[in-house]
């Protein structure tokens, strides 16, 4: 009888499953990657995969739930760096101009899952809608830090700067964005 997996165990498997689902969906999206795929990426067999996570559906919704965690995080650490709070506004468009010139970036990780299967999967899309829920408000709690009485403007030039640079493969929409925010924000 094989010894029983360990807490640690399930921890590492899960995060090695994690990160090759994550590497394979954000590279060639969701419907195009097989579990088998998954599997051989991963180096975990099918069977074990699917004690950690029932469905493909439950690893989208993981692999989205850890993305924004790690996402959210890696920009909150950039602009709150930052000292002036009009400054932190701008920087959210210096760190997405960051991103965008990484290499493999595909645009929008959530955008990607909503047009792939986010009308016919409600938990991928309820996790799609609390990702943007989370974003604008991240990005309103800098605006109104600022001054901006809405935050609506830097949320929709963000995001329209996210699918702009996703499509064209360009990093000039952040520098745009940041220079129509700018102009939004008025003299310091």
């Amino acid at each position: 009888m094989p010894a029983p997996i360990t807490e640690e165990q399930n921890r590492q498997d899960r995060e090695a499953l994690l990160d090759a689902a994550e590497a394979l969906f954000y590279e060639r999206g969701i419907q195009a990657v097989g579990m088998d795929q998954i599997r051989a990426a991963s180096g975990l067999p099918l069977k074990r995969i699917y004690r950690l996570f029932a469905t493909k559906e439950d690893l989208v919704v993981a692999v989205l739930q850890r993305r924004d965690q790690r996402w959210r995080g890696s920009l909150a650490a950039h602009v709150e760096h930052v000292a002036d709070p009009r400054e932190r506004v701008l920087a959210v468009f210096d760190w997405l101009a960051e991103w965008f010139a990484e290499p493999g970036f595909r645009g929008c990780a959530w955008v990607n899952a909503h047009g792939e299967i986010g009308a016919s999967s409600e938990p991928v899309l309820a996790e799609v809608r609390s990702h943007k829920r989370a974003f604008h408000d991240q990005i309103a709690g800098w605006a109104h830090a600022a001054g901006m009485p809405s935050a609506e403007p830097v949320f929709l030039l963000a995001e329209g700067a996210i699918v702009a640079a996703g499509i064209s493969g360009d990093t000039a929409p952040a520098r745009h964005a940041r220079a129509t925010v700018e102009t939004l924000l008025g003299s310091p």
